[in-house]
């Protein structure tokens, strides 16, 4: 998901993708952690979604939305 994609979302979408991620993320971990993972670098990925997300949150925070 690219950061572009992101800030063209609305604030509750934004919630409900981050709370779908950091769901997706347990369960990887999970899948890790009983070897039964098939992607590896999933995980990374989906940890750097959830920055990108909160990262846009926090730049709404202190700018606004019309930053």
């Amino acid at each position: 998901m690219k950061a572009s994609e992101i800030r063209k979302m609305s604030a509750e979408e934004l919630d409900a993708k981050l709370l779908e991620l950091k769901d997706e993320l347990f369960k990887l971990r999970f899948q890790q952690a009983i070897n039964q993972l098939e992607n590896p670098t999933r995980i990374s990925a989906v940890k750097k979604d959830i920055a990108r997300i909160l990262t846009v949150q926090r730049d709404i925070e202190l700018h606004g939305t019309d930053a």
